[in-house]
């Protein structure tokens, strides 16, 4: 068995939190089994753990694509074995938040189609939604069932210095990853099966469950068997492994746009071998711009003709709902805090995290002084791109940013660069603490769920923080522990 020293003794969590030792160099409370366990098995057995789940993720073809100048590049995905682990009583707190912010968001999205009335109050500025490139004036007046138009959020969560979870953003239009969630619970499993056994960790295998029931409530009729059908712009979609996924654990329909048909009775039909089916329900994971040539971009061979017709007759259901988005700009977000208060009247339960807005001639002549110490953000980018990290950019970088956020400063949102919280990851014959951040899944029809945990990205590039796969990053395991239990 190999000693303790030998495992642990070259790791050192630097001024970071770390999520497995303390600031002593012991095992958090939560960790200790896990701690003891890689302790037991040594670094070799390790190494041949993390060559069995790569060997699994090859068998199982979970997949996810890059787009390059070379072309799009289908790669295996990035997953590093070992977990990160939550106490389930901090997990409490941090779920009542989600479904609290969750809540507040979509009273805001119906407010600003429909009576306005927190930009009447003042406590949100109208030009706001007037320069917002994801509100929908084809929206305004529509009342989706339940009044949420967003039925499916990822919200990014990190840990700062100080041990404290902030919300850095909200996904509100499609939202991806939740498919490699779960697969990471199915790999972890494979290679550490007697790890799982002796501790109680909440499951994460039930959310295509709980997805279907969300999607069953918010059909326009009441029905005991809607026809539900998962809307993908196709194969070559960066996250066509996870629309096929979610279709298959649901049991519905995976269709593109040409699968479907909008009739004179303005019903969504879908071709099948023995004819039109009407379908009820569309979980949609297509832009919307791309949804209906009809409104939208007249291009569009992703979209279905007429399904904003559709929609807006109440004889469709569509989560997201189009216009969805109009929350999920990083400007809006700073204001998520004073919608907990205005429509809920409750202080918020997780903070944000510190903003600048640009668009305020104040705020912005300090990020433009500070751009070397600050992470700058365009509103309505996902996925890492487009983004400047201070503290790592070259000076080139940093005066092209300069002049981005002087020309257009309403697209542009600043923060503290955070010391975001790491965890142990596997680097070669070692265990080094790399940078990440979580991803829970929240969704909301006639009911509400948030997933036990989430995907916890990981930076795996030494001192990085940029967690996404698209720009290099990784996935861990999350486990949420209830040691009462």
């Amino acid at each position: 068995m190999k000693s303790e020293q030998s495992i642990w003794a070259q790791y050192r969590a630097n001024q970071a939190y770390d999520e497995m030792m303390d600031g002593g160099g012991q095992p958090r409370q939560t960790c200790a089994t896990l701690s003891q366990y890689l302790q037991s098995l040594g670094m070799e057995a390790i190494k041949g753990r993390l060559s069995a789940a790569e060997a699994a993720i090859l068998e199982m073809g979970i997949t996810f694509t890059v787009y390059s100048d070379e072309g799009n590049i289908d790669r295996a995905w990035p997953f590093d074995i070992i977990p990160r682990l939550i106490d389930f009583q901090e997990w409490q707190g941090i779920d009542a938040g989600l479904r609290q912010r969750l809540r507040a968001l979509n009273h805001f999205i119906d407010d600003v189609y429909n009576e306005r009335q927190i930009i009447k109050d003042g406590v949100v500025p109208t030009e706001l939604i007037a320069s917002s490139s994801n509100f929908r004036p084809e929206c305004v007046g529509f009342k989706p069932k339940f009044g949420v138009w967003a039925n499916i959020c990822g919200s990014d969560l990190v840990r700062d210095g100080d041990g404290v979870v902030y919300v850095l953003e909200d996904n509100l239009r499609v939202p991806s990853g939740v498919s490699y969630m779960i697969e990471n619970r199915v790999i972890t499993k494979r290679v550490f099966p007697e790890l799982l056994e002796n501790l109680n960790i909440l499951p994460v295998d039930d959310y295509p469950t709980q997805l279907f029931e969300m999607l069953t409530s918010i059909a326009p009729r009441p029905e005991d068997q809607p026809q539900i059908a998962v809307l993908t712009p196709g194969i070559y979609n960066s996250a066509y492994f996870e629309h096929a996924f979610l279709a298959q654990q649901m049991g519905a329909e995976l269709v593109e746009g040409g699968d479907l048909v909008v009739k004179d009775d303005d019903c969504v039909y879908m071709r099948t071998v023995k004819g039109l089916e009407k379908v009820d329900v569309i979980y949609r994971r297509i832009d919307d711009m791309f949804l209906d040539p009809e409104v939208f971009r007249k291009d569009s061979v992703l979209g279905v003709k007429g399904l904003l017709r559709a929609w807006k007759a109440g004889n469709v259901a569509l989560a997201n709902a189009p216009g969805a988005g109009v929350a999920d700009d990083k400007v809006v977000y700073a204001y998520v805090p004073a919608m907990i208060r205005y429509y809920l009247n409750e202080e918020p339960l997780l903070p944000n995290v510190p903003t600048y807005l640009c668009s305020d001639p104040e705020q912005c002549a300090y990020v433009l002084e500070h751009l070397a110490e600050l992470v700058v953000k365009p509103a309505n980018e996902s996925g890492g791109y487009g983004m400047l990290v201070g503290p790592h950019a070259t000076q080139k970088d940093i005066k092209q940013f300069h002049k981005l956020v002087q020309a257009n400063p309403r697209n542009y949102i600043a923060q503290p660069t955070l010391a975001l919280s790491t965890c142990p990851t596997l680097c070669g014959d070692r265990l080094e603490p790399r940078h990440i951040d979580l991803r829970p899944f929240i969704l909301q029809g006639e009911r509400g769920f948030v997933t036990a945990g989430g995907l916890t990205r990981v930076a795996l590039k030494a001192g990085s923080l940029v967690v996404n796969s698209s720009q290099g990053g990784g996935s861990k395991d999350t486990w949420i522990i209830n040691r009462e239990k």
